[in-house]
């Protein structure tokens, strides 16, 4: 039913975003022939086949049911994301080049990084140059950030009250409620392992050497490919593009403009990391800039004291009775899980997980603990790939149930709210087609898209 499907719908055009992005517009290939084709036009804007499919089948990899419903709520949702961008044209809806330079740069290092490929075998792979990549990865991006913020303009005001909660789910028949596996609550206090001066001025000497060869007259393109540990030196050789004020992190940004233009800064430190630069061009408060970055990395006896600091935590929550909880918000270096008293959450924000959906280095943690129980510290690394410790608190595990509402309140909210916004957009959706021109492929006439 579509008040199930809408509450889900939207996230797989988001998850396919990059992916889209990267390669929806090449053409598909199979035995020669071209099979990928425009299945909708919205005045200047299209959809490709590529793009519903890779969407439906993101949709099929998480273990839902084929669904010709789906698929086409799918299409619906990419059609409105097009109507919205064509929409922002007439209204003058823009985002900023800065943010959409920023979201770039960032997302081609996670395709760099996480392929495990170099920049030469993706553009074998792909047969297209990073250049080219980048510049189609570059309008989908504008694309995605265009249409989040006519959607965050369009369903700001929406809220669901407890009593639509409620409506929301005595309309589902109860032979069609989600049914849940084992969910767990799962707290964490991490401790970052601070990095020592020692560490801190070995950073700065690789990066004294490396500023000597370049006044040299060594090369800055391959030293940074070679050494720098910013992803996005791989393909662009630290080479970090005309950027205006505020782009970058202060520290960065105030080498940039206190260097002449060809000169080589001195090693500085930065949330990053420590850097060298090179200012390579300004105009006005653009400027085009160039750097190595090299992390300091914790020693051992760095990482040990982030162990004891933790280990003296835990004892203290154990014997003087303290609230886990309480201390995670005081105490926690993870930003994400810190307001939240340290506790994990799923897409929907319920501090109830999934055991299929929790990390699985989490998950193999608490299956050896018992409810209750506090891990000793365990060593991990974050996701920006920092090392840590941190313990864990196995608060309760919940055996598997049909949804309810005393136990799944926070997935049913979501899933109303889902509801009443995509409501908001179909209502949306209507007024604003009149304004633009929308032609569908005839093959997916079965959608009843105009006819919604």
């Amino acid at each position: 039913m579509k008040t199930q499907l809408i509450a889900t719908i939207s996230r797989y055009i988001i998850a396919n975003a990059l992916a889209i992005a990267m390669y929806g517009t090449a053409l598909a290939q199979d035995n020669g022939f071209v099979v990928d084709k425009i299945i909708a036009k919205v005045d200047n804007y299209i959809v490709l086949k590529s793009e519903l499919e890779m969407a439906y089948q993101s949709f099929l990899a998480e273990g839902n049911p084929q669904s010709q419903e789906a698929k086409c709520e799918l299409f619906n949702r990419l059609i409105i994301n097009k109507l919205m961008v064509a929409k922002a044209e007439i209204d003058s809806v823009i985002v900023t080049d800065i943010e959409v330079d920023g979201n770039t740069e960032q997302r081609m290092a996670m395709i760099l990084q996480n392929s495990g490929n170099s920049p030469e075998q993706l553009e074998r792979a792909y047969g297209k140059t990073l250049d080219q990549i980048k510049l189609e990865l570059r309008e989908q991006i504008r694309e995605q950030l265009i249409a989040r913020e006519m959607t965050s303009r369009i369903t700001k005001n929406i809220t669901v009250t407890p009593a639509e909660i409620k409506r929301f789910f005595n309309k589902i028949p109860s032979d069609s409620l989600p049914f849940y596996s084992s969910d767990v609550e799962v707290a964490q206090i991490v401790r970052n392992a601070k990095v020592s001066e020692a560490q801190e001025q070995e950073a700065r000497d690789k990066l004294q050497d490396l500023r000597e060869r370049l006044l040299k007259g060594e090369n800055f393109t391959e030293l940074a490919m070679k050494h720098s540990e910013d992803p996005s030196a791989q393909y662009n050789g630290g080479e970090m593009g005309y950027v205006g004020r505020g782009a970058m992190v202060p520290e960065f940004e105030a080498q940039a403009f206190r260097l002449k233009i060809g000169e080589i800064s001195q090693p500085f430190k930065s949330p990053f990391g420590f850097h060298i630069m090179q200012l390579l061009d300004r105009r006005g408060n653009e400027y085009n800039s160039r750097h190595i970055l090299i992390s300091a990395v914790p020693s051992e006896d760095d990482i040990l004291k982030a162990e004891k600091f933790l280990d003296s935590i835990r004892m203290k929550i154990i014997t003087d009775k303290l609230k886990f909880e309480q201390i995670a918000k005081e105490l926690s270096d993870d930003a994400e899980t810190k307001g939240l008293g340290g506790f994990f959450t799923d897409d929907d924000g319920s501090t109830r997980i999934s055991m299929r959906d929790i990390d699985p280095v989490v998950y193999m943690n608490i299956d050896t603990m018992k409810v209750g129980n506090i891990s000793k510290p365990l060593r991990y690394r974050t996701l920006d790939n920092k090392e840590a410790v941190r313990i864990l608190y196995f608060k309760a595990k919940l055996p598997p149930h049909v949804a309810n509402l005393k136990d799944d309140w926070s997935r049913i909210q979501s899933a109303a709210l889902a509801e009443k916004k995509d409501i908001a957009l179909d209502k949306w959706f209507g007024k604003a087609r009149q304004d633009v021109f929308i032609n569908i492929d005839p093959g997916y006439n079965s959608c009843r898209i105009l006819e919604q």
